[in-house]
């Protein structure tokens, strides 16, 4: 049995594996430019963030109904409760849908349609975080919110993903202000490839109670120690920053480094079809590529549980919380 753990950061179309993307094409009537899933499988090979993201919404394309996304859903609980994940707080991007004319509702019924009994099929809890794509406008956000609004009683959250060099996140300062308004919590991707002052920046002016990656941040110890001060939870991607080349090789990652100093890291997968690794992968590759001891894992497991947004559900925490400290390894 897996270590149980919660999953932080997760981009739900990033889990759509070659198999699937080409079931929904057929589906749909939608060619995708390449023979087979073997050729797909071989542009899964990124030089950086943006040769990334140009095939991840290349791919979207293939996601249309409701039952799409139900599908997509699906399978991957499937695939994360089968590798010890009990709760998943899950990133989707509507700008990316709705510019492809597919609704907000599409993409949200879809979703939880899957979610709503995620539970009661899979043994994982659930939670809905909208996402703003930091590469569209701040007011194409604003009207993303606005779209969202006759569904907020499944979303908990707003983040900020996409292409992060030159989008700094004061430019989503006023959406942030309204989503907190709204009661939503706040998160935000930042010091991926972005500089450490993204991090800044994200807690001074967007408000974040988690940092979505925040690999850069050790390049500033005054904001290290800020982060060790205020327990802001780091939602840490290993094989990701690997394949994005963040990192030349995963025995290069700071993570062990980040845990010594007191940082609150959890271990994430972020688009796992394209990163080559769910949840339990990306703890199974650190530890044995980095030694991280059976304690250490430990603290990560329990780090997730800790960071997820349960506070509406404080039993459902603790619960969560000590089959962490009953696991054998």
């Amino acid at each position: 049995m897996p270590l149980p753990k919660a999953e932080l950061h997760l981009h739900i179309e990033g889990t759509l594996e070659p198999e699937l993307a080409f079931a929904l094409a057929a589906r749909n009537g939608v060619e995708l430019p390449y023979t087979d899933t073997d050729e797909l499988r071989k542009a899964y090979d990124f030089a950086d963030l943006q040769s990334f993201l140009n095939l991840y919404y290349e791919l979207m394309a293939v996601l249309r109904t409701e039952r799409d996304f139900e599908d997509l859903a699906n399978a991957y609980l499937a695939r994360a409760a089968a590798q010890g994940v009990r709760h998943a707080e899950i990133f989707f991007d509507p700008q990316a849908h709705i510019a492809r004319g597919v609704a907000m509702g599409t993409v949200v019924e879809g979703l939880w349609r899957a979610l709503g009994s995620s539970e009661e099929h899979h043994g994982v809890s659930t939670r809905l975080i909208l996402c703003f794509l930091r590469d569209e406008s701040a007011e194409s956000a604003l009207r993303t919110l606005e779209a969202a609004k006759p569904y907020l009683d499944r979303i908990t959250a707003v983040g900020l993903d996409s292409a992060e060099v030159g989008h700094p996140p004061a430019k989503f300062r006023e959406v942030y202000e309204a989503a907190a308004a709204l009661g939503l919590r706040r998160v935000a991707h930042a010091g991926e490839e972005g500089p450490p002052q993204y991090i800044t920046e994200a807690l001074d002016v967007l408000g974040i109670e988690r940092v979505d990656h925040g690999l850069r941040c050790m390049e500033d110890p005054a904001l290290v120690e800020r982060l060790v001060r205020d327990r802001i939870p780091l939602t840490l991607c290993p094989l990701s920053n690997v394949r994005l080349r963040t990192v030349d090789t995963l025995a290069d990652h700071p993570l062990p480094a980040m845990l010594d100093a007191g940082l609150h890291c959890t271990i994430n997968s972020d688009d796992p079809a394209y990163f080559g690794g769910y949840a339990g992968d990306n703890f199974d590759a650190v530890r044995s590529t980095l030694g991280l001891s059976d304690d250490r894992l430990r603290d990560l497991a329990r780090n997730s549980f800790v960071a997820s947004f349960l506070e509406d559900d404080e039993e459902r925490r603790a619960r969560y919380l000590a089959e962490v400290e009953a696991y054998e390894f």
